[in-house]
């Protein structure tokens, strides 16, 4: 007699294994065009910002570059200031200080930076524009890439990456013209008598450009983007992201705009596909939140277009919370969003009053390593100082160097120098004292350098003076 626990195993259906690719081609996404309010919204912020990276380095200040990142002078200027490398902290700071108003912002609305100001989001929509002038509308682009090659495909093929090309071309030199008078490099690029190292990151920048927003697009912000990946983590119940009322749109069916819909137990999305095909990362917001959504709402404007014309209330999709989707109210001030406005207040305004109170000069010392001291005819003890003096100023001065904390130490030769603005001088001092002026070996010695047109124009460095024990 068989056990009746025993089962025999040919009785059993295979469960049916599935394959994940883990490599999968990508699928190329046809984005529809479309109209609407934060389409228009879209331009009064990506615009604006376009307009500042073009235009910024053609700009002049004070007969120079508005805005220019000298390397090999090592200065920065930005509009009417100028930073040097020891300014270097204040550039940490600013990185700070933008990361946490990028999670302020995203924990009050969700990735609206990536939606409307992300550079990669502005230089697609370029590109996808020039895409729509050249090739046609959505359906025109499908069937332009179905159909054999012929002249027709091929000149707007060849129009389309033209285009491409030449925005790329002019976002490159515009990157490098920051780091290179912008006229010149335009000159010579156009006489071909430019540097090596100046067309080359010109070619890799206008190529990067090309790939990004041309051919990479979505893969970019699905893959290369960290941003994607820990936005979750700064999201709450209450912050705004894109969203479809599942309660208001289901379940979905297609209908005529006079039928009782109600009746047949159909929600208000009418299964038009109009927000997945206008998604330029081609998911579907109605599956709820993704990684892949970039908050463009460019889903909203398809979505309240088509409620428009189905006499339907507009908000299927929307900026909404979890909160508000599940029938609460959204908590606008919340001790999260307080908290962070506070910190990012008192960063921004340390931040300004450093910049304000910033003194641009330095005074930097260094001692002769080789001989501690010299010992004059008369007796005197003798050190020897590189002074190095930078000034940061845009204005000439004529600088004093000043000692203090040794009495009757005095400085031999001449104490006066003169800087232009900017100049980086090379200092070689000798201080004397008598030996009765000093009770220990060594002593700390503070060296001053004054502007003699502007006193509060000051730096002030110590180091240590040297005597037989």
């Amino acid at each position: 007699m068989s056990d009746p626990e025993l089962i025999d195993v040919q009785e059993v259906a295979p469960a049916e294994v599935g394959e994940v690719d883990l490599y999968q081609r990508r699928e190329k996404i046809y984005t529809r065009k479309i109209e609407g309010f934060y389409q228009r919204l879209r331009l009064f912020t990506g615009w604006p910002l376009l307009l500042g990276y073009f235009l910024l380095p053609w700009m002049s200040w004070d007969g120079r570059q508005a805005i220019l990142f000298d390397l090999p002078a090592r200065k920065f200027h930005i509009l009417g200031l100028t930073f040097w490398p020891q300014d270097f902290p204040l550039l940490a700071f600013l990185l700070i200080i933008s990361a946490f108003g990028l999670f302020a912002v995203t924990v009050f609305a969700g990735r609206i930076w990536c939606g409307y100001t992300c550079p990669q989001t502005v230089w697609t929509s370029i590109f996808m524009w020039l895409e729509q002038k050249t090739e046609g509308s959505r359906n025109q682009r499908i069937k332009i890439d179905k159909m054999p090659w012929s002249a027709q495909k091929i000149t707007r093929k060849l129009a389309k990456h033209g285009s491409w090309l030449f925005v790329a071309f002019a976002t490159g030199m515009t990157f490098v013209g920051y780091f290179y008078p912008i006229r010149s490099l335009a000159w010579e690029l156009g006489t071909l008598s430019t540097g090596m190292w100046q067309a080359a990151w010109t070619l890799f920048f206008t190529l990067a450009t090309y790939i990004n927003a041309g051919w990479m697009r979505e893969q970019v912000c699905k893959y290369m983007c960290p941003y994607a990946r820990f936005q979750s983590v700064m999201f709450d119940q209450d912050t705004l992201i894109v969203s479809y009322d599942a309660g208001r749109g289901e379940q979905r069916g297609s209908r005529k705009r006079d039928a009782d819909y109600k009746s047949q137990g159909l929600g208000d999305c009418i299964s038009c596909e109009l927000c997945v095909q206008v998604c330029p990362t081609g998911i579907d917001i109605r599956d709820g939140l993704q990684y892949e959504c970039i908050g463009c709402a460019l889903c909203i404007d398809a979505c309240n277009s088509v409620m428009d014309k189905m006499q339907y209330p507009r908000g299927l999709i929307s900026y909404t919370s979890e909160h508000q989707l599940q029938g609460g109210t959204t908590h606008w001030l919340r001790p999260r969003i307080i908290g962070y406005m506070v910190v990012l207040a008192i960063m921004v305004g340390v931040f300004s009053y450093t910049i304000a109170s910033r003194i641009p000069v330095e005074l930097t010392i260094i001692r002769d390593r080789n001989q501690l001291y010299l010992t004059t005819d008369n007796g005197d003890i003798e050190n020897l100082y590189q002074l190095q003096l930078l000034n940061m100023d845009k204005s000439k001065h004529d600088y004093e160097i000043h000692i203090d904390g040794i009495e009757g130490a005095a400085i031999v030769g001449e104490t006066v120098y003169t800087l232009e603005g900017g100049e980086v001088r090379t200092i070689n001092l000798r201080v004397r004292t008598s030996p009765k002026s000093l009770d220990k070996p060594s002593t700390v010695l503070q060296f001053e350098a004054i502007a003699k047109d502007l006193p509060s124009l000051r730096a002030v460095s110590e180091s240590r003076f040297m005597r037989p024990l």
